[in-house]
């Protein structure tokens, strides 16, 4: 049933990227009418995001935004859709890469390279770096595997469409390190602004206004490895059209964190300084739907057993009370 149900769902996906994007984004906005009017998708938690993130603009400047981002949004599905055929003389046209001589560079020496980027302009299309790269390297992206095998494979299909390759999170330090003892240099990209669970969480910093959870995996495997890592600094010019501008972060990042500093995640806090950069640039163009903010410092700290480093993953309620905090 569920092949059926991917084979219609793939066919008719397919079928609409054959339309071109001038088409699809008369779709668009007759999505975003019905996404932002309509059904409201999330437009509460959009709202508070971009109130508590930046304050300093007034409440026209902000709603200018939020209508900003669900056009933005809109045209990231369809422009997504439109992966499925696009050609690479025409995802070469719209999807234009700076500075990628430095990770040829990198390639050359045999070295790999970590490349931070974010859910900020469309990161799908960022799949087609293996049409600017030498064939020197591998490109691939880690990803978390659907539940279900069928619409994985869909999704799989669209990312590895121009020679990317997709790695399971779970397998990501083991390809890795058989990469390393080939001798086979890749680019690896790492979408790190996500949200860690409880027990992942080991630091902390400022991002848009809040204390903010957020990944180290990236700096750990690039520190581990000794990659140069890069930034992937995207820019939306007009509708339809992306540049991604590579910024190098460092050289060797096992090299980065110098001796009796305090500060053990300096790429960490450095992507998300620059990350914040380009999101105040064209704010528009950032996921406000996700829930990035979820956690709290005040619950993490209430979850934490500060004798055994341990955090608690069970009811908050039942916690308080096994602490005596209610």
């Amino acid at each position: 049933m569920m092949r059926l149900v991917y084979l219609l769902v793939f066919g008719l996906l397919y079928l609409l990227s054959f339309l071109p994007l001038r088409a699809l984004y008369v779709i668009s906005d007759g999505f975003y009418c019905m996404v932002y009017f309509l059904v409201g998708y999330r437009r509460r938690l959009v709202r508070r995001h971009l109130a508590d993130c930046f304050p300093e603009k007034d409440e026209a400047e902000r709603r200018k935004i939020e209508r900003g981002f669900y056009h933005w949004f809109c045209d990231y599905l369809v422009e997504t859709i439109k992966l499925f055929s696009m050609s690479e003389r025409q995802i070469r046209r719209r999807m234009v890469f700076e500075g990628h001589e430095a990770i040829n560079a990198d390639f050359s020496k045999g070295q790999s390279v970590g490349l931070y980027l974010g859910h900020y302009c469309n990161w799908e299309w960022i799949t087609s770096l293996p049409l600017w790269t030498s064939p020197e390297g591998k490109c691939a992206q880690i990803y978390h595997p659907l539940e279900n095998v069928w619409f994985d494979r869909l999704f799989l299909r669209l990312r590895e469409r121009f020679g990317a390759e997709c790695i399971p999170m779970a397998e990501t330090l083991r390809r890795l390190v058989g990469y390393r003892k080939e001798g086979q240099p890749i680019v690896l990209g790492y979408i790190s602004d996500q949200i860690p669970f409880w027990n992942n969480i080991h630091h902390w910093l400022d991002f848009l206004h809040h204390d903010t959870p957020v990944l180290t995996g990236a700096e750990r495997l690039t520190r581990q490895l000794g990659e140069s890592v890069h930034f992937a600094d995207i820019s939306r010019p007009r509708r339809g059209y992306y540049v991604c501008r590579f910024v190098k972060m460092a050289d060797n990042a096992s090299k980065t964190v110098e001796k009796g500093t305090t500060n053990q995640w300096p790429l960490t806090d450095r992507y998300f300084q620059m990350l914040e950069e380009c999101i105040r640039r064209q704010p528009e163009c950032y996921l406000w739907t996700h829930n990035r903010w979820k956690r709290t410092h005040e619950e993490y700290n209430i979850r934490l057993d500060k004798e055994t480093g341990r955090v608690d993953l069970g009811d908050l309620e039942e916690i308080k009370r096994r602490k005596g905090l209610i």
